[in-house]
């Protein structure tokens, strides 16, 4: 059942004769805060990892073709900690805190055995970005006897440098962990791109110049292998069967957004001296247009167009929402170009909140004036996200920084989860000329082919 509070703005909805959820721009916050109340609450209504028998941090049909799969609880948990920095509202902070310290798995690195089955680089990234929220926001620490916040996701990111795979393509990592599993030979951009979002945010908050190394690296080898293209897009993945010579033209928000903050982070700490990454994120915001047809609200232009959607890229908005927002604030130069995208987009997501027997629940198709009749928690997440971005005006923003008021502290110790890590902390060796030509190899031979179609989608597990 959902909280009489959402109830009561249904029957208000309904007495009224008006549906949905007004959203304005120049009331203070208010009416966006009262949309990521109702909108959490429909969420939530989804989740049942909270009662007794039931598994923490597990959304419905957990793994089943009707279902959610593992990834998108870290998803909705990390989001949840926005809504309760921006709103203030702690009625989701233990439910929080149970889901992300559950599933931290056996070795602390989010690789619990009830998610071995089917298990990407990118899912795990989605619980510790979770972690690292809880981090740079400030979200209370856990007790001292468990598993901390940075330490999570140091370990989470140790496994990724020991999984950066030089026998193909010169680099990157595989989308999937085992070699066994299907999608094993495919380096895809969110799994890439949640290693340099993750490693930059690690360097800020951290002041560790081995995870700024990485995001460098990162950051080169997908320039190289052509995820991102000249014009600022960021396709999908490529893969190791042809040297990672073919790039997949599918666009996803989240490929862009897992870039896009990671640049703003590297800025931030850079302070940038030769304007690179300035550069760098322009192009990224230039070359998301797409992602906003006709300067409208965002629209998942992969599947929407052609009402393909899964339950996985329903969700995908939220995080590249929340990834903007945070953008903005940290490279503040970007704020007058993000800011009416949050703006339409937001105003998109609350005309579909107008459906279901309550009349606020949301659907999928931001650009049209009517419900569309789809339900899910990708729905709600992505709508929630939505409204949440339009309260960061209000406060200070990611920490992202230990000596700017963060409490979790980084462990000096740590190693990799699966112990494949033996010098976890060491500087990272100078990039060579070998290493830049490798990359430049295989942007000369990614000029000669033909650019493939979308043959893998990244969640189609």
């Amino acid at each position: 059942m959902r909280a009489a509070s959402v109830a009561s703005t249904a029957w208000a909805a309904m007495a009224s004769g008006v549906w949905g959820i007004e959203l304005m721009l120049n009331d203070g916050g208010a009416s966006a805060r009262n949309g990521a109340f109702v909108t959490s609450h429909g969420m939530m209504s989804y989740y049942s990892g909270n009662e007794s028998g039931q598994t923490p941090g597990y959304l419905p049909n957990e793994g089943q073709l009707d279902g959610y799969y593992w990834w998108e609880g870290g998803g909705m948990f990390g989001t949840l900690i926005d809504y309760w920095y921006y709103t203030g509202d702690e009625t989701y902070n233990d439910n929080t805190m149970q889901a992300l310290q559950w599933q931290v798995g056996e070795d602390r690195n989010y690789e619990p055995t009830n998610a071995s089955q089917s298990l990407g680089n990118d899912d795990i990234a989605f619980w510790a970005f979770g972690a690292l929220r809880a981090a740079e926001l400030a979200f209370p620490d856990p007790p001292k006897d468990s598993p901390q916040w940075i330490p999570l996701v140091q370990t989470v990111l140790l496994d990724y440098i020991a999984r950066w795979d030089t026998s193909s393509c010169n680099g990157g990592i595989h989308w999937q962990v085992f070699r066994l599993s299907p999608g094993w030979n495919y380096k895809n951009a969110i799994s890439n791109g949640c290693m340099f979002n993750m490693a930059a945010r690690l360097g800020k908050y951290t002041g560790n110049q081995t995870y700024i190394d990485w995001a460098n690296k990162v950051w080169d080898w997908s320039e190289g292998v052509g995820i991102i293209d000249k014009q600022g897009q960021v396709w999908d993945g490529v893969h190791t069967d042809d040297n990672c010579t073919t790039v997949t033209l599918q666009p996803w928000t989240y490929n862009f957004g897992a870039y896009l903050l990671g640049a703003a982070a590297m800025w931030n700490i850079t302070g940038d001296p030769d304007g690179k990454w300035r550069s760098r994120i322009n192009t990224l915001i230039s070359g998301s247009d797409h992602l906003f047809p006709n300067k409208g609200p965002m629209m998942e232009i992969g599947c929407l167009n052609t009402n393909t959607c899964n339950n996985d890229e329903k969700s995908f908005r939220a995080f590249t929402l929340s990834w903007m927002a945070d953008t903005a604030k940290i490279a503040p130069f970007t704020e007058p170009a993000i800011t009416p995208l949050l703006q339409t987009t937001a105003k998109g997501a609350a005309q579909q909140c107008s459906g279901g027997s309550d009349g606020v629940t949301c659907g999928l198709n931001w650009n049209v004036s009517t419900w569309d009749g789809t339900t899910g928690v990708g729905q709600q997440l992505s709508a929630m996200s939505a409204f949440l971005t339009l309260l960061a005006p209000f406060k200070a923003g990611p920490i992202l920084n230990f000596k700017n008021g963060g409490t979790s502290v980084e462990d000096p110790t740590a190693t990799g989860g699966d112990g494949s890590s033996d010098s976890p902390l060491l500087p990272l060796k100078p990039i060579t000329t070998a290493d830049k030509a490798g990359a430049a190899i295989i942007t000369l031979l990614l000029a000669g082919c033909v650019l493939g179609g979308s043959v893998w989608m990244v969640w189609g597990k």
